[in-house]
Parts: structure tokens; C-alpha cells; sequence
């Protein structure tokens, strides 16, 4: 899997990090402050969004009268408790950053999550100095499964997307990395088990947990 590979970049949210159960929660106290019950379709539809779009599709599906900023503002304020105290990396991800460090592997994260979110959790799990490149949703305009992303993340490297391997959990995710011309390997998450079979469908490899890198 890390043959002839110069640059592994994560997804954050349910594939580096056991997150995606933390936003249906947000989501449905969020909305509860409107007396509006989450629809059970929600989650497949804003898959894969950007930060930013998923605040625009809420102001105009919700009919919310608080702009894009000061629902995003909302979000990340309910968010940041929850990821300063309850969010971990996903088992066998230290030992990844460590080997792929050891062996000048450089190391990037893309993901659809807010800036702040996402640099406040690589500081409080301490591997910020892990990362050459972190590209979040509020740094390009199309979410996954527009590869921008990405290719942001590769292009900070320098490093040419056929030498990229991604690790995502979602499908939009997948498709992402794979619109950018990059090795994808589908990570395991309780959120998206539903998806599991598309998964390995369009990935190149799936893994349970990070040790099984070490074993491919």
C-alpha cells in the first residue's frame, strides 16, 4: 500500500479520528433550538459537504434566519467541547504518522471540517508537527467529491497526486481522491458500515484499523 508513495493525506472526521458520531448529535441539538426534528435523511445529504456549504444548505432548507457566519460560528463553539475531550485517534493512527515520518513520508489532511476545528484537534491530540499540508472545507470552494481538496493538500507538498495515498471513510471522500488521480484506501467507521460494500467497491483497499497498513 505505502509503495512508491511520497505523501499519505487523511480525512479527519471518522477516518484519522473517531469523530462522525459527534455531528448527528450536534446536528439534532442544533436544530432542536428551532423546534425542528432531524430528518432522517439528513446525514447522507450532506455528505461529504464543505463546512461552509453544509452551513448554506441548513439556512436554506431550515428556512434559518441566522447568516452562513453565525451558523458556522454556532457549530464550532457545540463542537469544540466534544473534540477537546471526547475525540481520539482511530486505533493504529500514531503508529501510521510515526512510521511515515521515519521514512519521509510527508503527511497532509484534507478535510471538509472547519479551520478551526480541525487545527484546534491536531494541537490538543499533539501532532500538529506531524502535517506539512491541512486544507479544511473553508479553504476551497467545492466539498468532496470535487478533488480540490486534494489536490490542495498535494500541491502544498509538492507532491505529484500519483504519488498520494488518501485514507477516507465516506464515499464522497473516496470519489474525491479518486477524481484527483490519487491511491485510495477506504477506512472502516460505524457511521458510514451501511456503505461498507460501495466502499471497497471504489477504493483500491479497505482496512478495519491503521495496523493492517503494516500488513499489506
Amino acid at each position: 500500500m505505502l509503495q512508491n508513495k511520497k505523501a499519505i493525506i487523511f480525512d479527519l472526521d471518522g477516518s484519522l479520528v473517531d469523530s462522525m458520531w459527534i455531528w448527528k448529535e450536534i446536528d439534532i441539538e442544533y436544530l432542536q433550538r428551532f423546534d425542528i426534528a432531524l430528518p432522517e435523511n439528513l446525514q447522507s445529504e450532506i455528505e461529504g459537504m464543505s463546512f461552509s456549504e453544509t452551513a448554506a444548505y441548513f439556512k436554506k432548507r431550515f428556512d434559518l434566519h441566522d447568516s452562513v457566519d453565525k451558523i458556522k460560528q454556532d457549530w464550532n463553539e457545540m463542537a469544540w467541547h466534544k473534540y477537546s475531550h471526547e475525540v481520539k485517534l482511530k486505533k493504529g493512527a500514531k503508529e501510521l504518522l510515526d512510521y511515515a515520518k521515519a521514512h519521509s513520508i510527508l503527511l497532509g489532511i484534507g478535510s471538509s471540517n472547519s479551520k478551526e476545528l480541525v487545527h484546534e484537534l491536531v494541537k490538543s491530540l499533539d501532532i500538529q508537527d506531524y502535517f506539512h499540508s491541512i486544507v479544511t472545507g473553508c479553504d476551497v470552494v467545492n466539498g468532496k467529491p470535487s478533488p480540490e481538496i486534494y489536490l490542495k493538500a498535494s500541491s502544498l507538498m509538492n507532491i505529484e497526486p500519483k504519488h498520494c495515498l488518501v485514507f477516507e471513510d465516506i464515499i464522497p471522500g473516496i470519489q474525491a481522491a479518486l477524481n484527483a488521480g490519487m491511491h485510495v484506501c477506504a477506512v472502516e467507521d460505524e457511521y458510514s458500515m451501511y456503505q461498507k460494500d460501495k466502499k471497497m467497491e471504489l477504493a483500491h483497499y479497505y482496512i478495519e484499523e491503521f495496523y493492517e497498513v503494516f500488513s499489506e
